[in-house]
């Protein structure tokens, strides 16, 4: 079960060293789509005693798709919500998948194929999610809830529609306030330990404007690095099954260049909740904190509601354990 709310400032922990800009840039891609797995969820007719509750909205990350939620999404309509996963524009079948990608791979290839997501901003992201929100909200509260870079995501839709968003839940998202993008989250010392920069990227040209992972690699020191930044708690096998439902490309300038600040007169209106995954080697413990503090000190009339969890990156093996944390935000929204 998740530990009591913990005091974010009690667990910062303070890691020397700077990452270097140029492996940041390349492993955004693998900072939110790492967390990718599942299936997209269904949604429950909002009719009778249902009407009115809350409605989960699933933001996935980088270079990943609504089925990183399927076990979350089955957990909550098994205990009776309603909840629907995005794929946000250019992910899911969607998705983009190059050529030199597939099997046989043409890796010489793989470094230069354009890609339509060169094109894709953060706002095409929130454009698509306040879409989903508007109609979910028809139905009664929403409760916007994103995962790793999903929380990118989070920060833009609630600086455009705070009005419609009732709660908002970083599962171990980024969640920048004071620093404008994930890649200048990524180069703080709280950041220094994580595994992200570590992940090979395809080394594509700047202009071609993507960061693509190959996760289709045979190399077993590829699988070795991809196990520990993102599961690894898990058995090699499940390992495999995750990556290989990821998606190669995603724009570089979503988590790169853009500013996904939430504004403190737009979404630091909105109550929020951040799940800290104590264990997770991507986004380490102490950026969560720092990410936590940062956003508290913004607005310290609405300060973050934290919970942790004991999970990686790609979250908790068991699902129940976000579903009662979700749980006990849908009280929070009657």
């Amino acid at each position: 079960m998740a530990e009591e709310q913990h005091s974010a400032e009690s667990g910062d922990a303070k890691a020397g060293g700077t990452s270097r800009r140029s492996a940041l840039k390349a492993a955004v891609a693998g900072a939110g789509a790492v967390t990718a797995m599942g299936a997209a969820a269904s949604i429950a007719h909002a009719d009778g005693p249902r009407r009115g509750a809350p409605t989960f909205v699933l933001v996935h990350g980088s270079g990943s798709n609504s089925f990183y939620w399927q076990p979350l999404s089955r957990e909550l309509g098994l205990r009776g919500h309603r909840a629907i996963a995005v794929d946000l524009p250019g992910h899911g079948l969607g998705a983009y998948l190059p050529e030199s990608y597939q099997c046989p791979q043409d890796l010489e290839r793989l470094r230069t194929e354009p890609s339509p997501m060169s094109k894709v901003t953060l706002g095409d992201f929130a454009a698509h999610v306040i879409g989903v929100v508007r109609q979910a909200r028809r139905n009664g509260p929403v409760v916007l809830v994103g995962g790793s870079l999903g929380g990118a995501t989070l920060n833009a839709v609630a600086n455009q529609v705070p009005e419609l968003v009732a709660h908002l839940v970083y599962a171990s998202a980024f969640c920048p306030t004071e620093h404008p993008s994930v890649l200048q989250l990524m180069m703080t010392p709280e950041a220094a330990t994580s595994s992200m920069s570590k992940i090979p990227a395809v080394q594509t040209a700047p202009e071609l404007g993507v960061s693509r992972v190959n996760w289709r690699s045979g190399d077993p020191a590829f699988f070795a690095i991809v196990k520990e930044a993102i599961a690894a708690d898990r058995p090699d096998a499940e390992v495999r099954a995750l990556m290989n439902i990821l998606e190669p490309d995603e724009s570089a300038a979503v988590g790169a260049s853009e500013d996904a600040r939430g504004l403190p007169t737009k979404w630091g209106r909105v109550p929020r909740t951040f799940v800290r995954y104590t264990q997770d080697r991507t986004i380490p413990l102490p950026l969560q904190d720092l990410m936590i503090r940062e956003a508290d000190d913004v607005t310290p009339h609405n300060r973050f509601r934290v919970r942790s969890l004991s999970a990686p990156h790609a979250g908790p093996r068991d699902p129940g354990l976000l579903a009662h944390e979700l749980e006990l935000v849908a009280q929070l929204c009657r």
